[in-house]
């Protein structure tokens, strides 16, 4: 009552190493609680934002890094998951779709994403709206597994759709796919933001100080 199914579901799983006693922490569940809020979090500023549903999507017609890095990142979680289901290692799984939802989709591709969203080049937001709707709706189904909930109500309140989540077909790409020079290019900027904001920390900037 107090956290809800996925909550408890997610963390038994995230747990579950083969081998090892479970011993139930109270504060994971309270963690994993605070995940699927970031989830929903993440899928109001999607819709606030005009993201596309529901519709036919093609990675390959990808023009900005960021949308290409994004779907590069979504299909090696979705492969990692997979192969730890497929061994099971479920604590595996669960980890890898975490880490994806929680660092990589949220704490970074929605913040980078905000300026294009605001912006005025109107090709890049109509891009952008598509992925960022696709790359949730994938990541839902990824999910589903561990958070059955959660991820059928936000599959229902994101399109009109006509199938439950759970008859979706497993996510990932025929082939796989990666952009080798957005990855890299992704992969400078986020060193530099990580360096930036370490070195702010060290000297006890604060946050919202604006400087020369």
């Amino acid at each position: 009552e107090e956290y809800g199914a996925d909550a408890v579901r997610f963390t038994l799983t995230a747990m579950a190493a083969m081998g090892r006693d479970l011993k139930l922490s109270t504060q994971r569940i309270a963690g994993y609680r605070n995940f699927g809020t970031k989830l929903w979090n993440a899928t109001r500023f999607a819709q606030m934002n005009e993201a596309v549903f529901g519709q036919e999507f093609d990675p390959q017609s990808l023009e900005l890094s960021v949308n290409k890095w994004i779907v590069g990142e979504l299909y090696k979680c979705t492969a990692a998951v997979t192969e730890a289901i497929e061994d099971y290692r479920f604590n595996d799984a669960a980890n890898a779709v975490y880490q994806f939802t929680w660092d990589v989709l949220c704490d970074w591709y929605l913040e980078i994403s905000k300026p294009i969203l605001n912006g005025e080049d109107e090709a890049a937001k109509a891009e952008t709206r598509a992925t960022l709707g696709w790359v949730l709706e994938q990541t839902f189904t990824a999910l589903h597994p561990f958070m059955p909930f959660i991820t059928e109500a936000l599959w229902e309140q994101t399109g009109a759709r006509e199938d439950f989540l759970m008859q979706q077909p497993w996510p990932g790409l025929d082939g796989g796919y990666a952009d080798a020079a957005a990855a890299d290019e992704l992969d400078w900027v986020l060193r530099v933001i990580s360096q930036i904001r370490s070195v702010r920390a060290d000297v006890n900037v604060p946050a919202g100080a604006k400087v020369p």
